[in-house]
């Protein structure tokens, strides 16, 4: 089973959205069979409790060091720039197609 993290927009346009996006995102990804990361779900935990933004950046960071590979959904979004440029410097594999991904974690494991 492989760690996938999600990284996407989140702040840039329709939150909901974004949130919706990489929930579908994790859920295939799980229907695979692996376990994804989607740190789009801290928004329910800062309606919860409001944290800075730089706070959350900082905790999805440190689960993105013990995670495999990484998917980066389409749309503006430094947050997830950042996440994939970490990605980078650790030789984390990044894919930007679902379905590329997909092929990459059945094939790999």
């Amino acid at each position: 089973m492989k760690k996938v993290f999600i990284a996407g927009p989140y702040t840039n346009g329709d939150v909901a959205q974004n949130v919706k996006l990489a929930m579908d995102v994790a859920n295939i990804i799980i229907e695979e069979g692996h376990a994804p990361y989607c740190p789009h779900l801290t928004h329910f935990l800062h309606m919860n409790q409001a944290q800075p933004y730089e706070k959350w950046l900082e905790l999805d960071k440190e689960y993105l060091k013990i995670c495999d590979v990484l998917i980066r959904l389409k749309g503006n979004s430094n947050g997830a720039d950042g996440e994939v440029k970490l990605a980078e410097k650790l030789n984390i594999p990044i894919f930007y197609n679902l379905k590329e991904l997909i092929s990459y974690l059945n094939n790999d494991v």
